[in-house]
């Protein structure tokens, strides 16, 4: 792949002719960013700075040691080109490009767009992001500037995608043509992303910030609940409005979006907004990046004071005309069809449509008309696909096309009367795939594919259990068709594991000395009600047997689920205890010499990590005081959770602090078999061995888990409210995985605190 790829007379060509097109200050954008492309070939700009101004445009850097494409058949092994090397990853090798779609719309000509750039720039595979983003992988950075003015010239920038800024404003897919909807978020949501995109308000923060709007409150919609900042739509005394709501988000620990205000006017959310970022710009974290995310300024400050200086800092502001005049041209946002009303969505007799209809076509709030989910397993979408797609919808509605946070893309106004039609014409172009919003329906993050992140193969897994299942669809339990599984290759979130049904991370596990793929598997979390409800993790699995244990759960929920019981409420009335005991039978990891298949990711074609350490004279396993210690913290840590689940939030607390010293200690006996059990020698003896030393430190995520254990010690679960032990179990859940790690890392290097 040459570097020199369409950047010169492509550059050329797309500055003269779309120049024209492109609104003045984002032209203005990609010119400067370009002028940055050329200093930084000068060497006349810092790494760091051009990092934070590449990722500001939406340029990732991508990883490239288990860069593969799975898609359930076929692995894609893609090496990291040789010729590439240097700091800046993405300087030197091609990356990743976000692409911003407000309210994840678009139409006919930009989906041509989007397919003519993964075909010149990219490896021809549109990704759907649960951000209601598109991403494009392995793109050259001198490439952007033209990709860039390209997409400008159709209403698309990439500004502010990635970097500590505002990024891409989500809502409800199904704004305006829900039956559910108080009112179409549309216009608003828009709104929200003109007047922050570039703000000067929005240009200081220490993390991302991340926006959503919702039509109502009781379905999964917009996902207000885990967002920085969520309006739900409101109508009080005939006025339009929204509930207000600030600091939730996923992310390591799960925080719920505080209620700032019951009702905000639609001519105050701009200002009340801009007030929240010069708060959180101002007070935010700046230093310690796992500590930088709103949710945690909230926590810091406490809810009401935090409130209280948000209000301060909207009485300063200066009127800005913005904040009301969006309401002038409201109307421009409202669709109309392009084809007559249907009389009905009937069944056909022909059973592939019929379960096509009853997964994928959701009723309109408008008769006669549907919006119809285009399910893209794993989030593609080849070039070809989303070129013919875009003459289905030109065929059949009025562009009025949206990404899905699940991945997939919503085609809106179809009339009933053609759903035949173009379930034909789908089929034609294998975009046919039924399960949408169902087991079937998986999200997964990149993971090992390509983010640096990645601890295991999330897109893998994702594959595979989308494989099975769909083998078994149409015998599926009516229930357990509704469940949503979705897989993280780490714990961060970017697959919103916390509110699945079933939900996994990626983790790895030490296994009679080798270092095994797991995933933490995460129970009862709640997608509905805007993503209502956080999960809790349980144990971890090895990633082999994850689809077995999902086989084994879902057949017991629907065999022992009361009438109407949904699985939340169903994990909840069993209890973690009990389901996780009902799986213990398909959990056990097998030996390397009697089973290899376990130590090989899924979509993988190499071994995961090998480390022979030997078998002792009486043929057993070795299995180290650290092992013992680490399954006790882990025990600790799970009876910590069950305690919470049944109400005894002191004991809860308690429970999750021990976990932490037990997993500290179990490293300290790497080196001293003696070690004392009293938290505060452990302690001293962690921060001098592993935290000062740099061993504990995570490769990605830093220092961030030892200080959750630092945090931890001051109070010892001791005081804390039921939403504090909430947070903490979490937090010590994330200490005993780095741990885990911590000794996985060791063992392969054959390293001890000794030795560093």
């Amino acid at each position: 792949m040459s570097k020199e790829l369409y950047t010169s007379d492509g550059a050329k060509y797309w500055r003269e002719t779309l120049s024209e097109h492109i609104i003045p200050e984002w032209r203005k954008n990609v010119d400067e960013f370009e002028a940055d492309i050329a200093l930084k070939k000068m060497g006349k700009i810092d790494f760091k700075l051009f990092a934070e101004t590449r990722l500001r445009m939406g340029a990732y850097g991508q990883r490239y040691d288990n860069g593969h494409r799975y898609d359930g058949k076929v692995v894609r092994q893609i090496p990291f080109p040789e010729e590439f090397k240097g700091p800046d990853t993405y300087w030197d090798a091609p990356g990743m490009q976000r692409i911003k779609l407000p309210w994840g719309g678009l139409n006919a000509e930009q989906m041509e767009l989007f397919a003519d750039l993964a075909e010149e720039y990219s490896d021809g595979i549109c990704h759907i992001t649960t951000r209601q983003a598109i991403q494009l992988h392995y793109i050259h950075i001198e490439n952007c500037p033209s990709m860039y003015r390209r997409l400008a010239a159709l209403g698309i920038t990439t500004r502010e995608a990635c970097g500590n800024a505002v990024r891409n404003v989500s809502a409800d897919p199904m704004a305006g043509i829900s039956p559910a909807d108080v009112f179409d978020v549309t216009p608003y949501a828009n709104a929200v992303f003109e007047f922050l995109l570039g703000h000067p308000d929005a240009q200081d923060f220490g993390r991302k910030f991340k926006i959503a709007l919702s039509g109502n409150k009781d379905e999964a919609a917009g996902l207000v609940n885990i967002h920085d900042l969520g309006l739900i739509a409101k109508i009080k005394d005939g006025k339009r409005g929204f509930e207000f709501y600030v600091g939730g988000g996923l992310g390591a620990v799960p925080y719920a979006a505080h209620l700032f205000s019951d009702f905000v006017t639609e001519d105050e959310i701009l200002p009340l907004a801009q007030a929240v970022c010069r708060v959180y710009a101002r007070l935010g974290e700046k230093k310690k990046r796992h500590r930088a995310r709103i949710k945690f300024l909230v926590a810091d400050m406490g809810f009401e004071n935090f409130r209280d200086t948000v209000i301060a800092e909207r009485a300063k502001l200066t009127p800005d005309p913005r904040w009301s005049d969006y309401l002038k041209n409201i109307d421009r946002f409202q669709e109309k069809p392009s084809r007559p009303a249907g009389s009905g969505i009937a069944k056909t007799g022909n059973a592939e449509f019929d379960f096509w209809v009853k997964t994928n076509v959701k009723p309109q709030a408008q008769a006669g008309y549907a919006g119809v989910i285009v399910t893209l397993p794993l989030g593609d979408i080849t070039s070809n696909q989303m070129r013919e797609l875009a003459d289905i919808v030109r065929k059949y509605i009025p562009d009025t096309v949206r990404t899905v946070v699940e991945q997939n893309l919503l085609l809106r106004w179809v009339s009933e009367n053609d759903l035949p039609a173009l379930y034909a014409d789908l089929k034609a172009i294998g975009l046919n795939l039924p399960g949408a919003e169902s087991i079937l329906d998986v999200t997964a993050c990149p993971g090992t594919d390509t983010c640096k992140l990645g601890v295991s193969s999330s897109r893998g897994l994702a594959g595979e259990l989308r494989k099975q299942l769909a083998e078994k669809s149409t015998h599926l339990d009516e229930a357990v068709r509704k469940l949503r599984i979705k897989v993280s290759g780490c714990f961060n979130s970017c697959s919103h594991h916390h509110i699945a049904d079933i939900g996994f991370y990626g983790i790895s596990r030490n296994v009679g000395g080798y270092v095994v793929p797991h995933f933490q598997m995460v129970l009862g979390g709640q997608f509905t009600h805007n993503g209502g409800t956080f999960g809790i993790g349980v144990g971890g699995i090895a990633s082999k047997a994850v689809p077995a244990v999902v086989e084994k759960i879902t057949g017991m929920y629907a065999n022992s689920r009361q009438p109407d019981e949904n699985f939340h409420d169903w994990v909840d009335r069993t209890g973690k205890a009990t389901i996780m005991q009902s799986v213990q039978d398909v959990m056990e990891v097998p030996a390397y010499e009697k089973d290899k298949s376990y130590y090989v990711d899924w979509g993988d074609v190499r071994e995961y990590s090998v480390k022979d350490k030997g078998i002792g004279e009486c043929a057993g396993e070795v299995v180290t005081l650290t092992d013992f210690g680490l399954k006790a913290a882990d025990r600790e840590l799970f009876e910590g959770q069950l305690r919470y689940e049944a109400g005894d939030i002191v004991s809860a607390g308690a429970r999750a602090y021990q976990a932490m010293v037990f997993a500290a200690q179990a490293l300290l006996k790497l080196n001293d078999v003696d070690i004392s059990g009293n938290p505060d020698v452990v302690m001293e003896r962690f921060t001098k061995e592993f935290f000062d030393t740099g061993l504990f430190n995570d490769p990605f995520a830093g220092p961030k888990f030892a200080q959750y254990y630092f945090q931890g010690h001051t109070h010892r679960g001791v005081g804390l409210d039921k939403e504090k032990t909430s947070l903490f179990l979490h937090e010590s859940q994330l200490f005993v995985e780095a741990a885990h790690s911590c000794y996985a890392r060791m063992s392969m290097a054959g390293t001890s605190t000794t030795a560093a």
